[in-house]
């Protein structure tokens, strides 16, 4: 689990009076399916929009609960191909951003949840794989020959693959399961700096955007304004951000800045991006908005590192951290048009 991590980021950490004991009072929430635990591995990205997508179609009235491990496991068959044919020039990286997700179940299909879980550590899988590749390309062997000995190392170590999804008496393949899940259009990425235009789209310059996926630029009121009329209209949000704050704990069950009463300004936010002091390190799913007595605005947030903590796995973050330390966000387009009824729709993230 990446506690490890989470823990070594919050050593040395101030008491903190002002954290209330409770959680503050809930203003909205929308339904969301229980939490996760996404154990050893990378794979926040994929566990973030995974419950995003669940909670738009609980808010419609649907049901699902989606495999995070069946999305993996192909994730790591196309990275394996990828890796022989350019001779070990494309690495086997388990990180990724939201938009990736998208990709990968519009490519390979999904499964429900419950018909596909694993316990594996993926961080030790994905070395196995890279050694088998990198034994592949010394000898040579092709690709039909490595997919044959990948999908025997992925069946011991994940579970043998699904060629059908069932579901209410119905029988569909993974690909045609997918598509009653999301659509390849539904979601806009949207994010907020100033080394591009506002209102334009461009390839964000994080590490973990191997894809090239774009972002609707948005000036950070705005995108403020659009995360919280999305909840306020039932839509939850999906999180990338910083997670290396101080004052991130999940052992606490909340997220807030050392300085957390000063205001944070456009510039002070691009600031922190170009000096590397806010990172892209974890996502999580926003589920709703709450309220301290003294009228401090919290996003609550439904994490994916199991339910250990005083809010059953789900943590309170504040609106100055949000501000701060989002690198993007993703909601549906119908949730985009709804917080701006007089703007032309946002156009569907994209490769360039």
């Amino acid at each position: 689990m990446l506690s490890t991590f989470l823990l070594s980021g919050c050593r040395g950490e101030k008491a903190d009076d002002n954290t209330p004991a409770s959680p503050p009072q809930t203003e909205c929430i929308v339904k969301y399916t229980p939490v996760k635990d996404q154990g050893e591995s990378s794979l926040c990205w994929m566990y973030a929009m995974l419950a995003t997508i669940e909670s738009e179609h609980l808010m419609r009235g649907d049901s699902v609960n989606l495999s995070p491990h069946f999305v993996a496991r192909h994730m790591l068959e196309l990275q394996a191909e990828q890796y022989y044919l350019s001779d070990g020039r494309k690495p086997i990286v388990m990180r990724g951003v939201c938009s990736q997700l998208i990709d990968l179940i519009m490519r390979n299909g999904i499964c429900q949840f419950d018909s596909y879980k694993s316990q594996v550590n993926y961080n030790v899988l994905s070395r196995k794989v890279e050694e088998l590749c990198k034994t592949a390309i010394s000898r040579r062997i092709g690709v039909k020959q490595l997919k044959k000995q990948l999908g025997n190392l992925l069946d011991k170590e994940i579970r043998p693959d699904l060629r059908y999804v069932f579901l209410y008496g119905a029988e569909y393949t993974p690909q045609e399961f997918s598509r009653s899940v999301c659509r390849d259009d539904e979601y806009v990425a949207l994010t907020s700096f100033t080394h591009h235009p506002f209102g334009e789209k461009f390839v964000l310059e994080v590490p973990d955007n191997h894809g090239h996926y774009t972002f609707l630029n948005l000036p950070l009121d705005t995108l403020t304004h659009h995360i919280e009329q999305a909840l306020r209209n039932g839509h939850p949000v999906c999180w990338e951000g910083d997670t290396s704050e101080a004052l991130f704990s999940f052992a606490k069950g909340r997220a807030r800045l050392v300085d957390d009463r000063s205001p944070v300004t456009q510039e002070k936010r691009q600031y922190e991006f170009e000096r590397f002091n806010t990172t892209d390190d974890h996502c999580m799913e926003i589920i709703g908005i709450a309220r301290t007595p003294k009228g401090k605005k919290y996003f609550i947030c439904k994490n994916s590192w199991g339910t250990e903590n005083p809010f059953k796995g789900l943590m309170y973050m504040s609106e100055n951290y949000l501000r701060a330390k989002t690198v993007g966000v993703w909601m549906t387009q119908e949730a985009f048009n709804l917080s701006s009824p007089t703007s032309h729709p946002a156009p569907p993230t994209t490769k360039k």
